[in-house]
């Protein structure tokens, strides 16, 4: 049994820190929430009062939180110094290579191993323990970061040295944008030019169509039955997630001196629909504003 700090609760935190403790190690969890706290507490996890309390004894470290902010101050100001420099540091939130970086450095020359070690797959994964884990750490550190995440892990793959965790979720959730925007503008197009949007699926998913977008994901209700367009697009990843990711991805490519125009392209895309007040619909849902069909989907 492993003794677990585990903070920040949310969505994706909160099915994640339930996997650690349905393996039997001793979660003490915390978050700013008295629900979130609450769910923890049914699902095994020993809930404390604040960070310092749950990070005081840990061997294993573990946060999922909003942005780049939080992270720094959390573990600046409230993980650093109080867990013991034996602990293992995983960071699981996606943020700015910048800040990722800048926390690793701190952790480091504090006497700590840090890795960051963003995720995809949602909160279905998350809930499932089938979550794909990208990590940016110190080669020698692999060796422990691995089985610290397996009771939540489908995969778990070293990216390269810090950092290069959240550049690997950045460039792959910009992919997954443009690929859901590209389906859904293929579904519109089909229905116009009268093919069904079911019989469309049949011909993508089985053709050079064919991507995650299409074949596990897909934006209509029917061909995927554990898609979030059969829930009335609630759950799964929401619209105001992806555009985070993708404002991530436009500084990150605009620091870089990168040429990202579809990127941009969805950015602009999602931030519309977010402003239309369907930040909290799936990301797929978006097939309904090219569709013209807002009136469809319940804010």
């Amino acid at each position: 049994m492993t003794r677990i700090a585990f903070i920040g609760l949310g969505n994706m935190g909160g099915g994640m820190a339930a996997n650690q403790a349905k393996a039997g190690h001793d979660v003490a969890a915390f978050d700013l929430s008295p629900a979130a706290l609450e769910r923890a507490a049914e699902a095994g996890c020993r809930t404390v009062a604040s960070v310092a309390e749950a990070v005081k004894d840990a061997e294993v470290v573990i946060t999922m939180l909003p942005a780049g902010p939080h992270v720094l101050s959390v573990y600046s100001e409230q993980v650093i110094g109080a867990a013991p420099t034996s602990a293992l540091l995983l960071d699981c939130s996606t943020i700015d290579v910048e800040t990722a970086r800048k926390v690793a450095g701190l952790a480091k020359e504090a006497g700590y191993a840090f890795a960051d070690a963003p995720v995809s797959g949602g909160t279905a994964a998350a809930d499932a323990g089938t979550l794909a884990f990208m990590v940016g750490c110190d080669e020698a550190d692999f060796a422990r970061v691995e089985p610290a995440l397996e009771p939540m892990s489908r995969i778990t793959i070293r990216a390269g040295d810090h950092g290069a965790g959240q550049a690997a979720k950045i460039c792959n959730n910009m992919l997954l944008g443009i690929s859901m925007i590209g389906t859904c503008e293929a579904i519109a197009l089909a229905e116009k030019l009268g093919l069904e949007p079911e019989r469309f699926f049949e011909i993508a998913s089985k053709s050079s169509g064919q991507c995650w977008s299409v074949s596990n994901y897909y934006p209509w209700a029917g061909p995927v039955p554990a898609a979030p367009s059969n829930r009335e697009y609630e759950g799964g990843f929401a619209t105001a997630m992806m555009l985070k990711d993708l404002k991530l991805a436009q500084d990150a490519a605009a620091k870089a001196g990168a040429t990202t125009p579809l990127g941009a392209q969805a950015e602009a895309l999602y931030s519309l629909f977010n402003g239309l007040g369907y930040g909290g619909k799936d990301f797929s849902a978006m097939v309904q504003m090219l569709r013209g069909r807002l009136d469809t989907l319940a804010q």
